[in-house]
């Protein structure tokens, strides 16, 4: 059985969250342990047709977001790694100065501590010096910043296109299967373009 912590903050986009949790759901073999902020279950309430109870029933194990004594709490709780999906700038710079007065905080801190995947969907625009400073310190750390960008490549019809394309993309980093997107298999060129003429 594959654990996956996921945490889904206040940050604008938590359809990325809740898209990560719809599609690990149909995965029998994996575990699905969620944390949402305050801000996040209003987020939610408001960009989503969901309501809270909804996404928290989407995950194997949902805890309350104060519950520093929860299992995901402690290193000696082995999970494959943890996403943050959306994740706020202000979750990030907590996650990047150590401070985990949050669960969500506190199961990011026992990721990188425990040296396991630490996913990060950074959404934030513009991003100013301090926040370039943050996201550097959590790479170094060994945090995967992965910022929910679209990809035009494979021809979009709709929002759903978009954010599959990102879950894909975790998936992928997590080693996990996914049919959200085909792998990519390199530009298809004209015949004449390939000859030159």
């Amino acid at each position: 059985m594959t654990r996956l912590v996921v945490g889904i903050t206040g940050a604008s986009g938590s359809i990325y969250g809740v898209r990560l949790l719809e599609i690990l759901r149909q995965q029998p073999d994996v575990q699905t342990h969620l944390v949402l902020s305050a801000p996040a279950k209003r987020t939610i309430v408001e960009e989503t047709a969901y309501a809270v109870k909804d996404v928290e029933a989407l995950a194997t194990v949902a805890y309350d977001n104060k519950d520093i004594g929860a299992s995901i709490a402690s290193g000696s709780f082995r999970t494959a790694g943890m996403v943050v999906a959306p994740c706020s700038i202000k979750t990030a710079g907590a996650i990047a100065a150590c401070y985990a007065d949050s669960l969500v905080g506190r199961a990011a801190d026992v990721t990188l501590k425990e040296g396991r995947p630490l996913i990060l969907l950074v959404r934030e625009t513009p991003l100013h010096v301090g926040h370039l400073r943050c996201l550097l310190a959590l790479a170094e750390m060994g945090a995967v910043i992965l910022p929910p960008m679209p990809a035009f490549y494979n021809r979009p019809k709709d929002l759903d296109d978009i954010v599959n394309h990102t879950v894909a993309r975790v998936l992928d980093r997590l080693g996990l299967p996914q049919t959200l997107v085909a792998e990519w298999q390199g530009t298809r060129r004209a015949a004449k373009a390939d000859s030159g003429a």
